[in-house]
């Protein structure tokens, strides 16, 4: 159990981070932010524009200062971009500032889920089933190497899948908040801490 002021999404395209990200943010009080969306916010440009104009390197270094910056506060739920955690010094800042929930999705959901999506750079290939697979072989290590709970995000109702993992982050973080209410997750005994993520299904 990893008591942190913050909780933070991770996981690939089409895993439901900003779409359960909100939800968990309504239900536990706290405030919501998409990462890509801060990222274009603060750029005055869209990612696929930023990709197109400087690269991923750019756009990668803009990540990790937001992402920085976002840490800094406390009461957050934070969804990131899938390539959030390719950066060693976002997963150690994500590791000291927040409680860091895994959702893992399979292939075919995720081409189900991004069938009709045209924004994201690296999925304006022919095949997208290979990029996604290709992805997942890269990163599943470093989202396993992150996270503190692992949570397999399945096709079905938003609502059902919320209430779950709610009760799972009640069970397993603390709100590491100078003054928390009563309706935020509850403190865990010592003697469940530590790094081991644990895994549930919807």
């Amino acid at each position: 159990m990893n008591p942190a002021p913050n909780l933070v999404l991770v996981g690939p395209m089409g895993a439901g981070k900003s779409a359960l990200g909100r939800r968990l943010a309504e239900r536990f009080g706290l405030r919501f932010v998409d990462l890509d969306h801060a990222i274009e916010t603060a750029a005055g440009r869209s990612i696929p524009a930023i990709f197109a104009s400087d690269g991923e390197a750019v756009f990668r270094a803009m990540e990790r200062e937001k992402l920085a910056e976002l840490l800094t506060g406390e009461g957050l739920v934070l969804a990131t971009g899938g390539g959030a955690v390719l950066d060693a010094g976002n997963r150690a800042a994500m590791r000291a500032r927040g409680f860091v929930v895994h959702l893992h999705v399979d292939l075919d959901t995720q081409l189900q889920r991004l069938a009709r999506d045209r924004k994201r750079p690296l999925l304006a290939v022919p095949d997208r089933e290979a990029v996604l697979r290709r992805l997942s072989e890269e990163r599943a290590p470093l989202y396993a190497e992150v996270a503190d709970l692992r949570f397999v995000s399945r096709a079905g109702a938003l609502g059902d899948a919320c209430g779950r993992l709610s009760v799972l982050l009640r069970d397993r973080w603390t709100l590491a908040l100078q003054t928390a209410s009563s309706g935020l997750p509850s403190p865990t005994s010592a003697s469940e801490q530590g790094h081991a993520p644990q895994e549930h299904a919807p």
